[in-house]
């Protein structure tokens, strides 16, 4: 029985898919290890979103060589898609599979025999048209749940259309079949995952279905205790959408929700499909609603042409308004994309000086929400997470909040309240009763 073992960077689209295809190998008689467990071969996942992902990339690559000289390394994801012939060129991959290749790896690599020369299998991203089912399961304490792929958008920084292609959708009924056998494992929690779920719908370049009708099928799978809404796009975020997450008894109160910038001026040169303005909307209309709701923005510092005064646009109007926390990407130059060809490119110093201060404005909003939140009774998920005698977990809105080890909280969902904010940044909760258990 060959062993094989998985490395995934980047999203959470890419875990629901990782998970998926080991799933395979599994139904197929591999062995699944883990990567340190000296594997006959590597499976690699990649992201072309994160910086530097040629260097994650050759830093996994050469630790996987290390384990085993003789392993067989294979590389997937965005960034294979991008620069299948760049990858090639690491010292010790065997094969590089692009977007319409990944999730026939079994049946193209079967029997994954060390090649003289590097395999290639990436087709032009117009060829990945199909739609893959995929979701994670045993892998954590919540599952990914795929239910959209690609992308319309061409935003003028943005690389995913030229990694994933055009936007295409699992049909409702497939996805609540999903939803049905992974409630019939101990998961607790589903996060609806894809790259623009928001323009989930479109089946065989048509548009079949709408998000809406997706929110409120999978809202009645029973056994599902809670379900999340990962990051969509401010424009797609519908008040039919908030109304009904704020009314649901699954669909937990919180939103990530891109803004990239806070300047009208950089938003349009960015091509994003919204202003500043219905950003505010959004988040007035969900707070209205949800009060506890939590609120997560992604923004990007150093887009080219963006001045001082621009940047303290952004942050001014961050500062202002009532989200939760901040993830702040530093801007960098992208092949292929419009922002790369742009003037006025903004120095990296500047870059890295304004990442720093919304990297401290979104800690000060964390704590200001936490801070909100203690005195109140949530609900906490614990995850199988123990550092130094203490685990953690997340409640409903998403705080995060530790606690004393006790392996019985272990994908345990337990009502408790919040009591402070430790140094950590986390928050304690006030230690339950003992329940004692009587035998006779």
């Amino acid at each position: 029985m060959k062993k094989v073992a998985f490395y995934t960077l980047g999203c959470k689209l890419n875990f629901s898919e990782t998970s998926t295809i080991a799933r395979g190998f599994e139904e197929k008689g591999y062995q699944k290890v883990g990567f340190s467990e000296t594997p006959d071969i590597f499976i690699i996942n990649t992201c072309s979103v994160t910086e530097n992902a040629d260097k994650k990339c050759k830093k996994i690559v050469k630790e996987a060589q290390k384990i085993n000289p003789n392993g067989y390394v294979t590389i997937i994801g965005c960034y294979a898609q991008l620069k299948p012939k760049e990858i090639s060129e690491i010292p010790g991959v065997d094969a590089v599979l692009g977007a319409a290749e990944k999730f026939r790896l079994l049946e193209l690599l079967d029997g994954f025999v060390k090649p003289e020369s590097t395999q290639v299998l990436a087709s032009e991203i117009k060829e990945a048209k199909s739609f893959n089912n995929a979701y994670s399961i045993n892998d954590r304490t919540r599952t990914f749940l795929k239910v959209q792929d690609g992308c319309n958008y061409h935003c003028a920084f943005c690389t995913i259309p030229l990694a994933r292609g055009k936007s295409r959708s699992d049909t409702i009924e497939n996805i609540i079949n999903s939803a049905e056998e992974i409630s019939k494992t101990d998961v607790k929690e589903v996060v609806l995952t894809g790259v623009n779920i928001g323009d989930f719908g479109i089946v065989d370049g048509k548009r079949e279905e709408r998000f809406i009708d997706l929110v409120k099928a999978i809202d009645k799978v029973k056994r599902i205790d809670r379900i999340r809404i990962s990051s969509i796009e401010p424009n797609l975020l519908t008040n039919e959408v908030i109304e009904y997450v704020s009314e649901s008894e699954r669909f937990v109160p919180h939103f990530h929700i891109p803004l990239q910038s806070g300047n009208n001026k950089i938003l349009r040169a960015m091509r994003r499909r919204y202003l500043r303005e219905l950003y505010e909307d959004r988040v007035n209309k969900i707070k209205q609603l949800m009060p506890n709701c939590c609120i997560g923005v992604d923004v990007i510092v150093g887009f080219p042409g963006e001045t001082q005064d621009d940047f303290l646009d952004t942050y001014n109007f961050l500062n202002e308004l009532n989200i939760s926390y901040l993830h702040v990407f530093t801007y960098s130059e992208r092949a292929n994309t419009t922002a790369a060809e742009m003037d006025n490119a903004v120095p990296l110093k500047t870059r890295q000086e304004r990442s720093k201060m919304l990297r401290i404005l979104s800690e000060k909003k964390r704590r200001q929400f936490y801070a909100s939140q203690l005195g109140k009774t949530k609900t906490v998920l614990f995850e199988d997470d123990v550092d130094n005698g203490m685990m953690h977990g997340f409640t409903e809105n998403y705080v995060r909040v530790s606690a004393k080890y006790d392996p019985m909280l272990v994908n345990e969902l337990k009502t408790l309240t919040l009591a402070d904010i430790n140094e950590n940044g986390t928050v304690s909760v006030e230690e339950p009763s003992p329940v004692f258990e009587t035998h006779e």
